[in-house]
């Protein structure tokens, strides 16, 4: 690949994810956990259908490009959501929601940032495809002998105001050259986040998946402090070696963010579950009803191994705060890779 084309890759920078009609509410906010929490903290939710991802600060942290980090979240779309979503990768935002909307087999359709393959790709398509245009807008486009997107870029833009009045004229003009100023802006926190951990190969000692569900409890307890919020329920979810899932949901006596407290939940969800000999392939523990932690009313406990342990927590939070994630983790912990 030259430098030239491994450029054009890198600057199509904005993600366009198309979800399957009729997504749950649930699934889409997994996606978007998913998201935010393993590829770029720059998403933006467009519901129900479609999320906006911009990759270009995350590109150095994943040393991918924008293209392989489009499969990377079908992949896991798919492994941890059962989404098939379909992803358009370009350097704006309607550039890349069109594209979205014409995938090629492996559901991923690439406009390189130059020129060339804008002009391409994109002006022979249909003038409906343009990403914003209304019906009657394109109708009044093809009165005009404007079928294509190319035929829109190539007048003038005085002529496309005219046509379609001023502002909608001009916007639409610029896009079909791939123009779109407008940037992936984050949406607020999310109502929920989730943990994966997934396993090698089929995991059947329940003490390896205690393990697992201690490490994805740790990571959410200590995101959660730090945005200041506090969860009311848990979700825990198995994978099995034949890629069926099991859910089980509980809602915890208090909102709450400590490390323990999310713990024994989770411990007691995965023993009620009464699992014996099951071949598991992965845990995944999402902590729902985020409330913001000044609307939760933090009970007083006079049991002096309750109060030590959330001092340790604190310290712990700045220690990992200073020092970096994951610095200062539980025993049991010590050995495992900080991401699995």
């Amino acid at each position: 690949m030259s430098d030239r084309h491994l450029d054009a890759l890198t600057a199509a920078h904005v993600l366009h994810l198309r979800v399957p009609p009729g997504t749950s509410a649930d699934r889409y906010q997994q996606l978007l956990d998913l998201l935010t929490y393993d590829i770029s903290p720059i998403v933006q939710a467009l519901p129900p259908a479609a999320a906006l991802v911009d990759v270009g600060g995350a590109l150095r942290f994943h040393r991918r490009t924008p293209p392989q980090l489009a499969t990377l979240i079908r992949l896991r779309a798919m492994a941890w959501t059962d989404l098939d979503v379909h992803i358009g990768v370009a350097a704006t935002w309607a550039l890349a929601a069109t594209a979205s909307a014409h995938p090629g087999p492996n559901g991923i359709c690439v406009i390189p940032d130059d020129p060339m393959s804008l002009a391409e790709w994109l002006w022979p398509l249909p003038i409906d495809a343009l990403h914003g245009i209304g019906r009657q807008q394109a109708n009044t486009l093809r009165h005009f002998g404007l079928d294509t997107i190319g035929a829109l870029a190539g007048v003038p833009e005085e002529t496309a105001q005219r046509v379609l009045g001023g502002r909608a004229g001009r916007e639409l003009r610029d896009r079909a050259w791939g123009l779109d100023p407008r940037a992936v802006t984050p949406t607020a926190l999310p109502r929920s986040t989730s943990e994966r951990r997934h396993f090698a190969r089929d995991v059947l000692d329940p003490e390896t998946i205690r393990t697992a569900l201690l490490d994805t409890v740790v990571a959410i307890a200590s995101r959660l402090r730090e945005r200041e919020q506090a969860a009311a329920g848990l979700e825990l979810q198995l994978r099995f070696a034949d890629h069926t899932h099991l859910t089980r949901s509980r809602r915890l006596l208090e909102p709450s963010a400590h490390t323990d407290e999310l713990r024994t939940l989770v411990y007691e969800m995965f023993a009620g579950l009464g699992l014996e000999r099951a071949r598991i392939r992965g845990v995944s523990v999402r902590a729902t009803g985020l409330l913001d932690a000044d609307q939760v009313a933090e009970q007083i406990t006079f049991d002096r191994t309750t109060e030590n342990g959330r001092l340790a927590e604190s310290a712990v939070d700045r220690a990992n705060q200073r020092f970096g994630a994951g610095t200062v983790r539980p025993a049991r912990l010590a050995h495992r890779p900080q991401s699995a």
